[in-house]
């Protein structure tokens, strides 16, 4: 029955999704000629409100917390297991106050997605080359310059890849090794994400309908005395142990 509802809710959602992107595409472009990174943020903001609210058109709750206690104006690592490409909307929205950018597949800022593409090629995304790893090294350290001299904060996903059933995979250490090395004073934070696996578990068409979904912001991780490879695994432990229970 679940399923069959997916079938006809699935294009009220990609429908209302896609028109978000395109109104926004253009807003985005006249924000920033017109009112540089401040105004281009805030349209980015709105949109990915409007990209998160898509989801109660599938009946699908959005749990996001944790997040109201963190502190405003220091650099922040957000260290995220990922479960579908419907989590990033939800963390842009909600952690909209802490400038968080993320760490994404260059692909995708150069594949011509309305408003996703030019948000990562204009919005201060670290838009890396797998298989290039100086470029690789090079935009993260951009994204870290960038976390230093202006506070912004910086959404990574270890794990590399999306989850299919929500075990999680390990995490890699080296792009919040090189963040933390440009930042040693800033926050790490994970986010246990919950639910948004389910969401695609037909694939992307149909979409799960009826679907519960949380962001759980946890507290930031005591670094003092550990390298990074101990900080990563404490936040991985974190997140397994609210995820995988």
């Amino acid at each position: 029955m679940r399923r069959f509802f997916g079938y006809l809710l699935t294009p009220i959602f990609y429908f209302c999704f896609a028109v978000a992107l395109l109104i926004f595409h253009p807003i985005q472009w006249l924000c920033l000629k017109l009112g540089g990174y401040t105004a281009h943020k805030r349209s980015v903001d709105i949109l990915n409100f409007f990209l998160t609210s898509c989801n109660y058109t599938l009946f699908n709750s959005v749990q996001f917390t944790g997040h109201e206690k963190l502190p405003i104006g220091v650099p922040i690592i957000f260290v995220a297991n990922h479960q579908s490409m419907f989590d990033i909307p939800a963390i842009i929205y909600h952690l909209r106050k802490h400038h968080a950018k993320f760490i994404s597949k260059i692909e995708l800022a150069h594949a011509g997605i309305p408003s996703i593409s030019f948000n990562l090629l204009h919005g201060g995304a670290a838009n890396i080359d797998r298989k290039d790893p100086k470029q690789s090294i090079a935009e993260i350290l951009k994204l870290a310059n960038n976390m230093k001299q202006k506070n912004w904060s910086a959404v990574i996903f270890p794990e590399g890849t999306r989850t299919k059933t929500g075990k999680m995979k390990n995490f890699s250490v080296g792009g919040i090794a090189t963040l933390l090395k440009k930042n040693p004073n800033a926050l790490v934070v994970p986010i246990a994400i919950n639910g948004s696996y389910q969401m695609v578990q037909y694939g992307m068409f149909p979409l799960r309908p009826f679907t519960k979904m949380t962001w759980e912001v946890l507290a930031p991780i005591d670094k003092e005395g550990l390298n990074a490879e101990e900080i990563v695994k404490q936040a991985e432990d974190l997140i397994r142990s609210k995820v995988e229970h």
